[in-house]
């Protein structure tokens, strides 16, 4: 398990930002639309989605064990 969720979300929310630049850029035709970008994008943020819901349960836990280590002092 990875003892920095932080890390993680940050790592998605770049991975989210390129999957949603990059479709905008070739859209308006500012860098050409190619297979290989379109899928880089694609795969991009659906990994960042992925790795930020990963995160977030981590963050979560990590945070509900501190409260529980907290009550029983």
């Amino acid at each position: 398990m990875i003892e920095r969720p932080e890390r993680l979300l940050t790592i998605a929310v770049f991975l989210l930002l390129f999957g949603c630049i990059m479709p905008f850029l070739m859209v308006t035709q500012a860098v050409p639309s190619t297979f290989l970008l379109n899928f880089l994008s694609f795969a991009a943020s659906v990994s960042g989605l992925f790795l930020g819901i990963i995160g977030i349960a981590q963050y979560q836990s990590k945070r509900g064990k501190d409260e529980d280590d907290h009550f029983n002092l």
